[in-house]
């Protein structure tokens, strides 16, 4: 995939949800590159976080979601081109921005005194902690009990709730145990800080030795911002005006002023803590903050002109998302009677998307519909324009929504699990008309699906998402002929082709685990018939299996024991030759 540009760039992304008081943590630091032109499925179970991943690509997560950590880089030249008027709002508010910073730059030239005087709280910070043998005796109670409890509830997990309901009990006892015991070391550890905060306190010597070089510093400091800032700094300074202008000038006057506000609070931080903003990668993350930013390209006599990369994960206004869902990520749903409106005609459904993307009169959206829904297989397409959904099949209703889908031309088209309910004669048809209209239109499939079979029909590449993490990603050959993690081998073990006359179909024993809590080791561990220690202590890394090929597993780890996968798909090639008589 080398050669193939990178459309979207996801990387160490966290999505938690409020749910009754708690924080469930979704999607567990995931990272992928998506390549223009390619179909991609994202593979699960239910629960595992295949839609709220993707969700994320066009700001649909439910009320109570948000993105706790990593970003989403949309790589569209453009909606990365910004252009703002020059008018005389533009002017008072670059203007004034200038002023701001340049009055703000006067705290850079403290910077260096600033961090010292950071420096001497944060030694005496560590000085009110508890020694480092302390410290280490308590850290290594805390963990023994933490590992012991951890092994105790995988052991728990396994078990029969009919058959070991002695042995169960006696886990869960245990496991509360073990909260009280490490309850009691963290209110020890508290007490030993307190106590050691209270000596420093009492030890009157350091104290003043503290005390005076506080004073030393800040009398620096005092003195070094009322100096000059040079020229350079000024000219940086008239740049990075424009930029906020750049970067807030799509709103409406009010959303400006309080934007204007809050990135110049924010970059005032940043200069007294010495930020250098001179590093394109240190002015993003400072921007990043309130608001993605839009660097300076040039201006006229009535415009500035940026260009931005755009973070998905910091879009955080609907006027923003009007410019790229739809437009630039469009959704297929599970359900098409969900996704339309059954008392507004298929026509009027189809032709109001066109009309408030593009700049078109209704007839010309009405000649757009129609080609659309003929492409997308509807017969007939001029009598049908103007019934209703329920006047429409299940796979014709389908087809409709690919339709409004595809009616602006996004670039990336999410499908998720669109062919569910659906019978199999329509599924291949509906696959097949996604494949045909990729090669005209171009887009990038996300496939969201717990169904192998369509992950063979239609997808290039194939992550596998387990407990809101992808534990494998590979090429559909490498994961269905040489796949690596012991749930992928279980999903595969999983298919109803693969079963044989007489014995009973596999699946897959216990729960995913709660995400409310912090996951310890392998997620799978639990319902891991190949689990080893490791699994249960530590999270394993992404190993590298091929260029193509990568998997989360401590199996691929040079010192694991060497382990077959099961014998219920090797050789799956022939299996499935032989399953459907080719």
């Amino acid at each position: 995939m080398e050669d193939k540009k990178v459309l979207l760039s996801i990387k160490d992304l966290q999505v938690k949800f409020r749910v009754r008081g708690k924080r469930l943590t979704a999607i567990r630091g995931v990272s992928l590159d998506i390549y223009e032109n390619e179909s991609i499925a994202i593979v699960g179970e239910s629960g595992s976080g295949k839609s709220v991943f993707t969700k994320t690509f066009a700001g649909m997560l439910d009320s109570n979601g948000y993105i706790d950590n990593g970003s989403i880089l949309f790589n569209d030249e453009e909606l990365s081109d910004t252009v703002v008027r020059k008018n005389a709002v533009s002017g008072k508010m670059v203007g004034y921005a200038l002023s701001k910073l340049n009055a703000y730059s006067q705290y850079e030239l403290g910077a260096d005194i600033y961090r010292e005087m950071e420096a001497l709280k944060a030694e005496r910070s560590e000085r009110e902690k508890v020694s480092k043998e302390q410290g280490e005796a308590s850290d290594r109670a805390i963990a023994e009990l933490g590992v012991r409890k951890t092994e105790a509830f995988n052991l728990k997990q396994t078990l029969d709730p009919k058959t070991d309901k002695a042995k169960i009990k006696e886990l869960s006892r245990s496991i509360k145990d073990m909260e009280q015991e490490i309850k009691k070391l963290l209110k020890d550890r508290a007490a030993m800080e307190l106590e050691a905060s209270r000596k420093v306190k009492e030890d009157t010597a350091y104290t003043s030795k503290y005390d005076a070089k506080m004073s030393e510093l800040k009398a620096k400091y005092d003195a070094a911002v009322k100096g000059s800032i040079s020229e350079e700094t000024r000219k940086r300074n008239e740049i990075l005006a424009k930029e906020v202008y750049l970067s807030i000038g799509r709103y409406s006057f009010l959303k400006r002023a309080q934007l204007l506000t809050m990135l110049l609070s924010a970059l005032k931080k940043a200069m007294i803590a010495g930020v250098d903003l001179s590093d394109d990668t240190q002015r993003n993350i400072v921007f990043d903050k309130v608001a993605f930013r839009v660097k300076y390209l040039d201006e006229t006599a009535d415009r500035f002109h940026g260009t931005c990369v755009l973070n998905l994960a910091n879009v955080k206004y609907a006027k923003d998302w009007y410019q790229i869902r739809g437009k630039k990520i469009a959704t297929v749903f599970q359900d098409p009677m969900t996704s339309l409106n059954p008392i507004i005609t298929i026509g009027k459904q189809i032709t109001s998307i066109i009309m408030k993307h593009q700049d078109v009169t209704e007839a010309q959206a009405r000649a757009q519909a129609l080609d659309l829904m003929k492409k997308v297989g509807i017969p007939n397409a001029e009598a049908r324009f103007d019934d209703y959904p329920f006047q429409y099949s299940g796979g014709m209703r389908q087809r409709i929504v690919i339709a409004i889908a595809l009616s602006c031309q996004p670039k990336i088209l999410i499908c998720d699990e669109p062919t569910t309910a659906l019978d199999v004669t329509i599924q291949a048809q509906i696959l097949k008309l996604l494949k045909d209209l990729q090669k005209e239109f171009d887009y990038t499939i996300v496939f969201i699906t717990h169904d192998l079979g369509v992950v063979a029909n239609i997808a290039d590449r194939v992550a596998v998402v387990y407990a809101g993490q992808i534990i494998e990603l590979a090429s559909v050959d490498e994961i269905f002929y040489d796949p690596r993690h012991p749930y992928t081998w279980a999903l595969l073990s999983s298919m109803p082709q693969l079963a044989e006359k007489n014995t009973k179909l596999y699946s897959i024993t216990g729960t995913p685990p709660s995400l409310y809590n912090k996951v310890v080791g392998d997620a799978f561990a639990p319902r891991n018939p190949y689990c080893m220690k490791i699994d249960t202590l530590k999270e394993p890394p992404m190993f590298k299996v091929t260029d193509t090929h990568y998997a989360k597993t401590w199996l691929l780890d040079p010192r694991s024991p060497k382990i077959e996968k099961p014998e219920a798909i090797q050789n799956i090639h022939e299996k499935l030759l032989k399953a459907f008589n080719i």
